[in-house]
């Protein structure tokens, strides 16, 4: 029967994608793994495949389309000598299951010989679970449907769909084997916390147009990487007690040896080096072996517990049209800086493509905002949750300096570390940022 291809999750913390365009159209056929749309979320461009075969039905939401919510239908497949008069679009209990799990059943009966399913089902759709790790769990709406209310627990049991989704046939299996049950919720027999009070989101439109005259300006609709920029920066401000240290470095050991190390890369028959270091590179590497020099610093809080990460993954803010995005260069205290360079060269042509996947900028223990090439001397950068710390670098310019009593000039740069002070306080935080400035007027330690 026809198959739902449903607005998949692209992230854990997606509720809804554009859907940016379609690469197949009516009467197309379709494998498994073939991809079919390009779904935009508020950072990224996200490729879609379908996990079922057959032939497009119907395209539900056409492209172009904003603020389709997570399992919404978008398009439907039908299955070989089915055509389009057996489409139900209509959401009824006889819409046909999402291909997003691969089952391949009519909609569950009141009851059914495997199957206990109760008086009545719940009509709104069970979220998808998550791991311990955090991690979702893939599994078809049916599936959950039918874990939900027969008390089986997703994470304990494995799935057979396509790339592991559990599908209707588990959750069978499991019934019929006794296992899976889920242990009693403990948010069950605890009150509920309270609401947290909404965050203050600045003057209505209708307040500030009414100060300038209907003639001198133009509405330009906020998109989803801007509101996201702004809802998340207002929560940290308002949230995290900010505390900044500052310190200047000199760079004239690092450029040299930048210019060493770039001289010393082997080249291709075109003659393109295998790298081509920069300072915002290096930058990343000093900070990293500092987080690991100064291991309380490298820290996330909660309300229960301080997360204390066992490697440096360093998140650089990237600038791209509309916003910012901000990759990461994972267990970068491992990595020589040739592996840093060309990674971060990597994500940066990504970024601005949109074309990043969820997992290279979300997470990460710390950052780097770098605004050196756009001349600023110095600058303070908002902490970016989950992290507790941020490092904000300025420009490498001449600047008289004193060294053995008399004056000289260096090439300076000014870098300032804001911190969460609820987990890295003013000391912890001076000590990160000397063992930085270690790293970086001593760069030849960074290669050891």
């Amino acid at each position: 029967m026809p198959i739902n291809i449903t607005m998949p999750a692209l992230s854990p913390t997606m509720e809804e994608g554009n859907l940016a365009k379609w690469l197949v159209k009516e009467g197309d056929q379709v494998s498994a793994g073939d991809v079919i749309a390009e779904i935009e979320t508020d950072k990224a461009t996200m490729e879609v495949e379908a996990v079922d075969e057959g032939t497009v039905g119907k395209i539900v939401v056409p492209a172009g389309t904003s603020g389709v919510k997570v399992n919404e239908l978008i398009a439907v497949l039908l299955e070989d000598g089915e055509d389009a008069s057996s489409i139900d679009t209509s959401g009824g209990s006889s819409a046909p299951a999402s291909s997003s799990g691969g089952d391949k059943a009519p909609a569950v009966p009141e009851s059914s010989p495997a199957i206990e399913v109760g008086a009545k089902a719940a009509t709104d759709p069970v979220p998808a679970p998550k791991a311990a790790d955090g991690n979702r769990i893939f599994s078809s709406p049916l599936a959950r449907r039918l874990a939900q209310l027969n008390g089986l627990d997703l994470k304990a049991l494995s799935g057979s769909g396509p790339h592991g989704r559990i599908v209707k046939r588990d959750i069978e299996a499991a019934l019929a084997a006794g296992t899976g049950k889920a242990a009693p919720a403990a948010a069950a027999e605890a009150p509920k916390a309270a609401a947290a009070p909404a965050m203050a989101t600045g003057p209505s439109a209708d307040q500030v147009l009414k100060l300038f005259d209907k003639d001198s300006y133009e509405l330009v609709p906020h998109d989803g990487m801007r509101k996201t920029i702004a809802k998340r920066l207002t929560e940290s401000k308002q949230t995290i007690p900010h505390f900044y240290v500052s310190v200047d470095c000199e760079l004239d050991a690092l450029l040299a040896l930048r210019s060493q190390l770039n001289d010393a890369a082997a080249k291709d028959k075109e003659g393109k080096p295998a790298y081509k270091l920069s300072v915002n590179d290096m930058t990343i590497k000093a900070l990293a072996l500092a987080l690991r020099d100064v291991p309380d610093a490298n820290v996330s809080w909660t309300d229960d517990n301080m997360v204390m990460h066992k490697h440096a993954d360093v998140g650089v803010a990237v600038s791209i049209p509309g916003g910012l995005i901000t990759p990461i260069i994972r267990r970068a205290e491992e990595k020589p800086l040739s592996v840093i360079s060309n990674e971060m060269k990597d994500y940066g042509k990504r970024a601005k493509e949109r074309k990043l996947k969820p997992e290279e900028y979300q997470g990460g223990t710390t950052a780097v905002s770098n605004m050196g090439m756009m001349g600023v001397k110095n600058f303070s950068a908002v902490v970016n949750p989950p992290h507790a710390t941020i490092l904000a670098v300025g420009a490498g310019e001449k600047r008289p300096v004193v060294k053995n009593g008399e004056l000289a000039v260096a090439t300076v740069m000014s870098v300032t570390l804001s911190t969460d002070h609820r987990c890295v306080d003013g000391a912890l935080g001076a000590e990160l940022l000397a063992a930085f400035k270690g790293y970086i007027e001593n760069p030849m330690s960074m290669l050891v």
